[in-house]
């Protein structure tokens, strides 16, 4: 997920670069500023998973529903 929020923002980055009308260059800030955002919420996602992966009661997977269950 992080790397296609670079890559939207990249995208939007070069679009500026050729573009001066302001009805086209707003609407595509405004896409590249919600990039950077999404970018910055992903990555505190990310490090808050991995400050708790060994916590108690923390899973990743759930070891009685992965149990095969025996009928």
């Amino acid at each position: 997920m992080i790397v296609t929020e670079q890559k939207a923002r990249t995208t939007y980055d070069n679009i500026l670069r050729l573009v001066d009308d302001p009805d086209v260059r707003d609407p595509i800030k405004f896409l590249r500023e919600r990039e950077i955002v999404h970018y910055q919420r992903f990555g505190d996602a990310l490090r808050i998973t991995q400050d708790n992966l060994d916590s108690k009661n923390f899973y990743a997977i759930n070891p009685s529903f992965d149990k095969k269950r025996v009928k």
